[in-house]
């Protein structure tokens, strides 16, 4: 039976690297799973790797739709298991890295059938979000506690679907997920996690947002405006740093402020992430930073003694 390699972990915890390493060792591909970089042109904020970075192993599910594009969980779903089956079709090893926690689990244990858009109720829903602002978080909590707890107060999109599903299939969503998913068959499953310790990542965190700022993340958002005419309005720029970056692009804060409010952020997300994952008793936790080479051998050792039992 082909395996399937997951690297889970945090932002900023060395999942790239370490999935380099695991590509080169047994003969890999690597799945990106991550809901920003599968929009083209953004490239700085969502911490793509360059080409030259990319050490020549081939990378999938990166720079796959246009930035105005609706692309959803069950969509990554799908275009995933086939780039799964066409890795180790190939008889290479599917190695899936990136921190998005929702599009992990639709990859790997699928999603359920919920119920479709409903274009009434999500513009009646959205109305009272406008008129008091968290109003719908706070509903979605009294209704669906458990799906309220994993999507950010702040995450109107996703708060308006749990609250779609949940009021449309008249239980919660949350309940509905665990019935009739369609899991992932015909491949042993590996999962990696990196668990740095926190004062370090935050302090890596830091840095990188730093450095994202200073390495041109505010041109390439006026690129992605004024020469691509991308609008505003697009899902990545809710995302970490393309915010901020946006923010400071309109005169809306000072540089300053933006990236103390996108450092505050990533923390934040870190935190969440962590959260997710470790609900998951299925991952093998490596308390450090997956670019050190002591972690790397330590992982490789590890998937060694797993895939020949």
């Amino acid at each position: 039976m082909p395996v399937v390699i997951v690297v889970a972990g945090p932002t900023g915890s060395g999942k790239s690297e370490l999935g380099l390493r695991l590509a080169e060792e047994f003969s890999g591909e690597i799945a990106g799973c991550d809901s920003v970089q599968v929009y083209r042109h953004f490239n700085i904020g969502a911490a793509k790797l360059s080409e030259p970075e990319r050490r020549g192993i081939p990378h999938h599910l990166i720079d796959i739709c246009e930035p105005e594009t609706l692309f959803t969980a069950g969509e990554y779903a799908q275009r995933g298991r086939q780039a799964l089956r066409e890795i180790a079709d190939r008889g290479h090893t599917p190695i899936v890295v990136g921190g998005t926690g929702l599009y992990l689990r639709a990859l790997l244990d699928g999603l359920f059938p919920g119920p479709q858009r409903n274009e009434a109720l999500r513009a009646r829903l959205m109305e009272r979000e406008r008129a008091r602002p968290g109003s719908l978080h706070r509903l979605l909590r009294r209704l669906d506690r458990s799906s309220a707890c994993r999507i950010h107060i702040n995450d109107v999109n996703k708060t308006l679907r749990a609250l779609e599903v949940t009021l449309l299939g008249q239980e919660p969503m949350s309940e509905q997920f665990a019935k009739g998913r369609d899991a992932l068959a015909g491949f042993q499953v590996q999962k990696i996690g990196l668990n740095p310790p926190v004062p370090e990542l935050y302090s890596r965190l830091e840095q990188r947002v730093v450095q994202m700022f200073n390495g041109g993340l505010v041109e390439e958002v006026r690129h992605i405006i004024e020469t691509l005419h991308i609008s505003t309005n697009a899902k990545p720029f809710e995302s970490l740093g393309y915010s901020q970056a946006l923010a400071f692009v309109e005169g809306r804060i000072s540089k300053y402020e933006a990236i103390a409010s996108a450092q505050m952020e990533t923390r934040r997300y870190a935190k969440r992430q962590m959260t997710w994952f470790r609900r998951d008793q299925n991952i093998r936790w490596f308390a450090e930073f997956g670019h050190q080479v002591s972690v790397q051998d330590d992982v490789v050792d590890y998937l060694r003694v797993q895939l020949s039992q």
